[in-house]
């Protein structure tokens, strides 16, 4: 079964620096009928300013996970840790027993990203924060394993985080298709472009949530990126 969530229904924040689309309920939206998908609390879908950013705040157990669409996000916590994601690249920070940290965009164009945050399966651990770039070429055959929770994916090269779900992603040109198998749900963000999930179309800034299906059919109708996460 598949669920389309179009852009246009998201909740909606502008602060001016900041301008948010929040797929689920988050600080001052509230939907109850959005309050999560499986484990998947938080998706926000931002654009940051130039120059702007998140100051410096709190988390613990949670597994916050950052894709940059464009532009590049910098960032600094109270373990030490400083570094700058940049476009098609993720960041995974586990909040674990606490930790403190900012996000900002230093670049002189606004970034846009996707915000995740993950239930951990595993409370108060050590947090802990990491970066990794992954390849920009459009892909032909799978997405790219990006995150994952998963044991079937210790060594597969992935971010590790405390969660049972795993992110995939990846661009694809015009024409493009092929299966993507799901080991549980799965919920889809189109960062770009047009693209089908089985006879679904989906279009920039679109969600779509994926249960009882144990494979999709992904086929770009242009150029487009794609994300996926499957989570129980």
């Amino acid at each position: 079964m598949i669920t389309h969530i179009p852009f246009s229904s998201l909740g909606h924040a502008n602060h001016g620096w900041l301008d948010a689309r929040h797929h689920f309920s988050f600080a001052n939206y509230h939907n109850p009928a959005r309050m999560g998908f499986g484990n998947v609390l938080v998706i926000n879908d931002d654009t940051i300013a130039a120059g702007r950013g998140f100051g410096r705040h709190p988390h613990d157990n949670m597994e916050i996970i950052t894709y940059v669409r464009s532009g590049a996000i910098t960032h600094q916590d109270s373990m030490g840790n400083e570094g700058r994601t940049a476009a098609g690249d993720v960041q995974v920070m586990s909040a674990g027993t606490g930790v403190q940290h900012s996000e900002y965009n230093r670049e002189v164009e606004p970034t846009t990203l996707y915000q995740i945050w993950i239930v951990p399966n595993a409370r108060d651990v050590a947090p802990r924060w990491d970066a990794k770039a992954f390849p920009k070429s459009p892909v032909e055959s799978a997405l790219t394993l990006l995150v994952s929770g998963l044991h079937e994916h210790k060594n597969a090269g992935a971010m590790h985080i405390h969660a049972d779900a795993a992110i995939y992603g990846g661009k694809l040109n015009a024409g493009t298709t092929f299966t993507h198998p799901l080991t549980r749900n799965g919920y889809v963000l189109a960062s770009a472009g047009q693209f089908r999930v089985n006879d679904v179309a989906l279009t920039a800034g679109d969600g779509a949530e994926i249960t009882r299906e144990a494979a999709i059919t992904l086929t770009a109708l242009t150029d487009c990126e794609v994300l996926v996460i499957d989570v129980g």
